[in-house]
C-alpha cells in the first residue's frame, strides 16, 4: 500500500516531467499584426517589368545570398525588401540608362524571409526516411517519421490553415502535447496547443492564430 501511495505521489510530477507537458496555453487574446507585408527572400522569384522597356524587363529567382542580377543592373540586394521597395531600388539604378523608369515587382514561388516563415517539426504526415518536406527522416527510431516543413506566412492564418498545408499529423504523433515556438518581444516563448482536440474533436477553441515566425512542434505520442 505504501508502494502504491509513493506511485500516486511521484505520478502528478512524472506528468510534468514529460516533454510538451507543463508549457502555458496560448492565448487567444493575441495581436495579429494588421500591417503584415510579404518581405522578399532567397528563393523567391521576382518578375520584373519595366514599363515601355520590354527588352529589360525580366525574371529573376534570388540567390542564396539575397541578390538578383538583371540586364543593366548586377548583385542588387533583394532579400529584405518589399516588393516596391525593391522596384524603387531599381529604378534608381536604371534611371542611369533609361529615362525616367517605372518598375513594378511581382513574387511568385513564395518562400520568404526566415523570421516570416511558419516552421512545422516532428511527426508529421508522410514523414519518415522516405517523407517529404525539408529535412524529411531527421532524427527518432525506427518508425519514428520525423520530418520537418517550412512555409511562407498567410495574412490571418489558424492551425487548421497550417495543418492542411502540412498534411496532417503522422501515425505516432501525440497532437495534443504539441507546442508553438514564439517570438514575444525579442525572447522565444513556449505554448501548448491541442491539436488533436482539433481534428479529431473538432473543438475551434483549439483553432489558434498563427504568427510569422511561429515554429510548432509535434512530439512522439507514449504507448
Amino acid at each position: 500500500m505504501k508502494f502504491l501511495k509513493k506511485i500516486k505521489l511521484a505520478f502528478p510530477l512524472l506528468i510534468l516531467l514529460i516533454p510538451g507537458c507543463g508549457y502555458p496555453p496560448l492565448s487567444e487574446d493575441i495581436a495579429v499584426p494588421s500591417d503584415y507585408t510579404y518581405i522578399i527572400g532567397p528563393g523567391d522569384q521576382v518578375q520584373i517589368f519595366v514599363w515601355g522597356n520590354p527588352d529589360i524587363s525580366t525574371t529573376a529567382i534570388v540567390r542564396p545570398d539575397g541578390k538578383i542580377t538583371i540586364p543593366l543592373a548586377e548583385d542588387l540586394l533583394a532579400s529584405g525588401k518589399t516588393p516596391s521597395e525593391l522596384a524603387r531600388v531599381m529604378e534608381k539604378h536604371l534611371e542611369k540608362y533609361v529615362r525616367d523608369p517605372q518598375v513594378v515587382i511581382m513574387v511568385a514561388g513564395f518562400q520568404g524571409v526566415f523570421n516570416q516563415q511558419v516552421r512545422i517539426v516532428g511527426q508529421l504526415s508522410g514523414g519518415g526516411s522516405s517523407g517529404g518536406g525539408m529535412g524529411g527522416g531527421m532524427g527518432g527510431g525506427a518508425g519514428a517519421g520525423f520530418s520537418a516543413k517550412a512555409f511562407p506566412y498567410k495574412k490571418d492564418m489558424t492551425l487548421l490553415d497550417l495543418m492542411i498545408q502540412v498534411g496532417g499529423l503522422g501515425q505516432y504523433a501525440d497532437g495534443n502535447r504539441a507546442s508553438i515556438v514564439r517570438n514575444i518581444k525579442g525572447k522565444n516563448q513556449q505554448f501548448g496547443i491541442k491539436i488533436n482536440d482539433l481534428i479529431n474533436k473538432g473543438n475551434l477553441r483549439a483553432n489558434v492564430k498563427i504568427l510569422p515566425g511561429d515554429i510548432v512542434i509535434i512530439p512522439e505520442a507514449f504507448f
